[in-house]
Parts: structure tokens; sequence; C-alpha cells
């Protein structure tokens, strides 16, 4: 038999995209498909972004750049964190990466190994323990109270904490519950991580995407006073906010020191993101203006949907538990009161639905909790419509839309 490396032996397929990969294939059998599956804008990359990208291939910007990324991308990233946290930003600790898996796998191969533990913050988004367990690390799962909408606080943490406990990882606003930690909430896992000399790694590539007050963003931890924050690592990117998935740009934002390190380990992996991709995000975060209005104008249409998939799950699933989204554009569900006999997993639930009703769903088991499901509403009014009518013939709720 084959035999492979223990670097890969629990290493398991990223199960988003198996959801999405699945649905795409029966789409090209020609079946009709709802895909509520995929983690990502529906919307086309806006158009100053992408001609920016165009001119810069067709001039010639097309060559290697440092590994770190163009200087002036860094720059222009640690003005867009500067602006969000009200204080110089030190733009060598910026560090850009082919998406923010790159960042986080910089993360944890980087500051963890054998005999390391790092608290992942569940429902987690499906990549983090795979990551931390490619460093050779554990994963340490730690759910919050389902009322606080699974929110962690410094005693949940207390009961897992270990002198093996290296990270904390948060994800804010979170995929896949849209629960969005406070200020507070995140200043005192802060002042807690830093008493025990844990890393933070704070993903909040989804920032952006909020609704708070119109034209707020959510918070995140460079808006905490400096000294309640000790050794972190941000992470985030253009992906959602600037309905960027395909381009692959994402960054880290640390120390120094740290983010040499980040650069030294993608010098010999990846290298630099793709330049024509750099030079896209180059305009989607020096042009603020018109940036700003192309989140506000997507802006608009989540919340609506927001709006649309809480009417719709308040109407025709009466009863049927979930968390209020606040940010991000999920809806998680719990859906094992909706189980057949037969079924004991939101897993065989979905998969139900996918082949018999043509609806895509990513099962909890992919974010650490198998009687939940996630939807994504990053799609039409009339899809999320459509996909809650063929829900609702399955468990057989009996409301019409």
């Amino acid at each position: 038999a084959m035999s492979f490396s223990a670097n890969i032996e629990k290493l398991k397929p990223s199960a988003t995209i198996k959801v999405s990969t699945l649905a795409k294939s029966l789409v090209a059998e020609g079946r009709d498909i709802v895909n509520l599956g995929a983690g990502e804008p529906d919307f086309d990359t806006p158009l100053f972004i992408a001609d920016a990208a165009v001119n810069g291939v067709r001039s010639g910007q097309t060559r290697y750049t440092p590994p770190a990324g163009l200087p002036e991308l860094r720059q222009a990233i640690a003005d867009h964190l500067g602006a969000r946290a009200g204080r110089e930003i030190n733009w060598k600790g910026v560090v850009v990466s082919a998406g923010v898996k790159q960042a986080l796998f910089n993360t944890f191969f980087s500051l963890c190994g054998p005999g390391d533990e790092v608290l992942v913050a569940a429902p987690y988004w499906t990549t983090y323990p795979d990551l931390v367990m490619l460093a050779r690390a554990e994963p340490v799962t730690v759910f919050g109270a389902e009322s606080n909408s699974f929110k962690v606080v410094p005693s949940d943490l207390e009961g897992v904490v270990s002198e093996k406990t290296k990270g904390l990882v948060l994800n804010t606003p979170c995929n896949p519950t849209g629960a969005i930690y406070t200020l507070e909430e995140l200043r005192e896992l802060s002042v807690w991580a830093k008493g025990r000399g844990v890393w933070i790694v704070s993903d909040e590539i989804y920032r952006n995407i909020y609704f708070g007050a119109q034209g707020d963003t959510a918070p995140g931890i460079l808006n905490l006073p400096e000294d309640d924050v000790g050794k972190f690592i941000l992470v985030d990117g253009a992906s959602k906010s600037y309905a960027m998935t395909g381009w692959r740009v994402g960054f880290s934002y640390s120390g120094v020191e740290i983010a040499q390190k980040f650069t030294a380990l993608q010098s010999q992996i990846t290298s630099n993101t793709a330049t024509p991709s750099q030079v896209a995000a180059l305009e989607a975060f020096r042009n603020v203006e018109a940036a700003s209005s192309a989140i506000a104008e997507m802006g608009v249409a989540f919340r609506r949907r927001r709006d649309l998939v809480i009417a719709l799950m308040d109407r025709l699933l009466p009863g049927v538990p979930y968390i209020q989204p606040e940010g991000a554009f999920y809806l998680y569900f719990r859906v094992d009161g909706l189980f057949e006999v037969d079924e004991n997993d939101a897993t065989t639930w979905c998969s139900r639905l996918l082949q018999e009703h043509g609806v895509a769903l990513v099962p909890g088991a992919a974010f650490g909790d198998d009687r939940w499901v996630r939807l994504s509403f990053a799609a039409s009014d009339a899809l999320i419509e459509e996909a809650f009518t063929r829900i609702v013939v399955m468990v057989g709720t009996g409301a019409a839309v």
C-alpha cells in the first residue's frame, strides 16, 4: 500500500469546497440546483478594480514582486488598517499572501509545532483545525453558550487552557454563525490571552459585511487599547469585502519580526501572490472612495437578504433554532429536530436535501457540530426564496411561501 507522510495523515479535503464542487457537478449534469453552499459574494469584482488589473497586465506589471508583496500594496493595506485603528500602522508588519488560507498557514506553521495546542473558537471555519494539524499541533475546539451565539468568553477558555496552549483563533464576524464579538467581549478575551501568554489569531475577513449601524464595520482587534492586547496576528484580505475571491489576495498584520518569518517561509513556498492580483488589490485598498461606495452598495443587498432569510425562517420554519446573523452572509440553523428516523446527522440530512430537492447547504460537521447547517445568503432574493420553498417541501411544515 501507498504510504504517506504523517504531515498529511489527518488532513481532510475542505468540506465547504466539497459541497460546492458536488453542487457544481450536479449542475453540469443538468440538475436544477440552488447552491447556497458557497462562501463567496455573488457579485462581480467592481469594474474599477478589474480595470486596474487589466491595465497593469497590459503595461507589463507581470513580473515577480518581493515575496511579501509590492511595497506600495503593503503600505496601502497599512493605511487601510491605520484608518481602522486610528493610529499609525507599520507597513513592514503586513505580509500579502495568496488568500487568507496562506496567511493562516504561515501563522500556524511558524508559531506552532508538535506538542503545542491551539484553542479554536467553535463553530469554526472548516479550515482552522486542519491547518493547525498540518503544523503538527493539536486543535482544541471550544464552544461558547448557544444563548450567546456560541461566542466564547474567558471562563470557557479557562476550562481547556493548558501549558501547551500556544494560540486562540477567533473569527469575527463569524463564519458560519454570523455572530460578532463586541469591543468589550474582544477586550476581555485579549486581556485573558495576554495574561496567559497566548497568541490571538484574529480572522476579520468579513469585517465590512456588518449589519450594525449603517456605514460601520464590525469591531476588531485593532480597535482595542494597545495595553490590553498582547501577541496577535490579524488576518484579512480582499476576497469578501471587494468580491475578489478568485483573485486570491489575503494578508497578515503582525509584529515586524514575525512578519519577517512569514516572508521567509512564503519565499520558499509560493513566493509572491500573483502580480496582477496585487495590482487589483492595490486599487481596491488605495481608491478608498470607489471602494467605500462598492462596499456600501453590496452591503445594502446583504442587509436586505439577511432580513429576508430571517423573515423566511420565522414564517416557514417556526421553532427551528438559528443564530441571529449580525455580520457575514450566513444563516446557521439547527436541523436535528427535522431528521428522519434513520438520520443521525446534518450531513445525511443535507445530502437528502441536495439529492432529492436540489438545494446545497453545508452540514455542521464542517464547523464542529453536525446538528446544524450553514446557508449562504450571498445569492439573489429569488434563489433564497426558492431554496426555502424546497426545504419546506422536504420537511413538510405545510406553510406556503
